[in-house]
């Protein structure tokens, strides 16, 4: 089977074979006909499958036609670099067509975006949060949307934008094509597409396993060892590029320093950083100027580099389903891969549902030349949290409560209760869809 058969406007098939795609592959093959044929969809497949071409060409081949200049297409991700991926993909299929898109994300200013949409555009690429930003101040005219592409559904969900997606849909025509990708199919993704999808077709690629291109290793260690035993491993290891997983953005931030420091070229990629930066270690790390990148699994989504020939996952995973998608990343195009991760006492009630996915039990491994008996310092100094992760948190309206000497607690700070930054742009969606109660005078 080839693009060909797909019967797309002869632009797009001229662009397509310009790129050099020729063979497509099983989430293009099975999504491509019912989207082009106008049915809603929801596709299930992980990353490194081919999914954003999936929804990106019948999408263009929708919109040649039409008339220009005004918003027919929008696609939600969920982070900025994931927006930025799919906007490049709709150049880089579309540049015969003129269809013209844009992003809008985010941690920069409104002003730029409001001027690429006031000078006309027919894709908007968005993340939940700027979107309903937009829409608030009437920068944005979606009333002639014709197609709406939810991508990455379970970590938009997982970040908590389900209340800004809801909010967004009411605001939408009914009468549009609506598509839906996830990796995973949680509980609340299975109610959203009864809600918004009508009569889809379901797609279901690689979902139940990792890549058979992908060997997997845990490699048993004290929590206080694993930075040791990361460094121990690097030497030994003939790697290319290698992204490693962090459970906190903290943690990630002090992991690509020890690295840094260590003589690795090395970066972090973690929500506090500015998209500046986060541009840089993203694009550092696709043009091989730096060979590690340190991710947490919100910053990882959008990272499309062929070439990672280790995932190392720091931190387990909180489920087989978070592992699936980690290590989607290596052993892509056809390419092999390792998948490595540290394993504490606490992990294995997550290791045995990962080999109930696998389907076999993964090999432990030790390192000889590792000290594994070093024992655990009185205060983890090198991870410790800051203070703020230290805090318990109370029921809403009682604020935090901090452990000071001996015990005692200390009363909560003004404002200490503030949510931090990653995900508030969902949670202030979410108040502001609140009423607001009458005050008596």
């Amino acid at each position: 089977m080839s693009f060909t058969s797909f019967n797309l406007h002869p632009h797009l098939t001229a662009r397509v074979k310009a790129i050099g795609y020729a063979t497509p592959t099983p989430i293009q093959k099975q999504a491509i006909p019912p989207v082009l044929a106008g049915r809603d969809v929801m596709g299930l497949a992980q990353t490194g499958t081919g999914k954003t071409a999936a929804f990106v060409l019948p999408i263009l081949n929708r919109l040649l036609p039409g008339r220009r200049g005004r918003v027919r297409g929008l696609i939600v991700a969920p982070t900025r670099e994931l927006a930025e991926q799919i906007h490049v993909a709709v150049g880089e299929l579309g540049g015969s067509t003129h269809l013209k898109s844009c992003t809008l994300y985010g941690g920069v200013s409104l002003s730029p975006q409001i001027q690429n949409l006031r000078t006309g555009v027919d894709i908007v690429v968005a993340c939940p949060g700027r979107l309903l930003d937009h829409l608030e101040q009437k920068t944005i005219d979606l009333s002639h949307l014709e197609v709406l592409v939810l991508d990455e559904a379970d970590r938009m969900f997982d970040m908590g934008f389900l209340p800004a997606i809801r909010r967004l849909i009411k605001q939408l025509p009914r009468d549009r094509q609506t598509l839906m990708f996830s990796a995973t199919m949680p509980d609340d993704i299975r109610r959203l597409t009864a809600e918004v999808l009508k009569d889809p077709v379901t797609v279901k690629i690689g979902h139940a396993a990792p890549a058979n291109t992908v060997s997997h290793a845990l490699y048993p260690v004290g929590q206080h060892l694993k930075t040791g035993l990361l460094m121990e491993l690097l030497k030994l290891t003939d790697t290319e590029s290698i992204l490693v997983f962090t459970r906190t953005k903290y943690r990630a931030k002090r992991l690509g320093q020890q690295l840094e420091k260590a003589g690795y070229r090395a970066a972090s990629l973690q929500g506090n950083l500015s998209q500046n930066k986060r541009q840089d270690a993203l694009d550092g790390f696709r043009n091989g100027s730096y060979q590690i990148l340190v991710a947490t699994d919100i910053a990882a989504r959008g990272i499309d580099v062929s070439s990672i020939s280790h995932v190392i996952n720091y931190d387990m995973p909180d489920t087989a389903d978070a592992y699936t998608h980690r290590i989607g990343r290596t052993g892509r195009a056809a390419k092999t891969g390792d998948a490595f991760t540290f394993l504490t006492p606490d992990d294995e009630s997550v290791v045995r549902d990962i080999e109930r996915v696998l389907g076999a039990k993964i090999e432990r491994r030790t390192l000889e030349t590792f000290d594994y008996e070093r024992p655990a310092p009185a205060r983890d100094v090198e991870f410790a949290r800051p203070p703020r992760e230290q805090q318990r948190r109370t029921p809403p309206g009682q604020g935090l409560i901090r452990k000071g000497a001996g015990g005692k607690e200390i009363p909560p700070r003004p404002g200490a209760d503030r949510p931090s930054r990653e995900g508030s742009q969902a949670a202030a969606t979410a108040r502001a869809s609140r009423p607001v109660p009458r005050r008596h005078r």
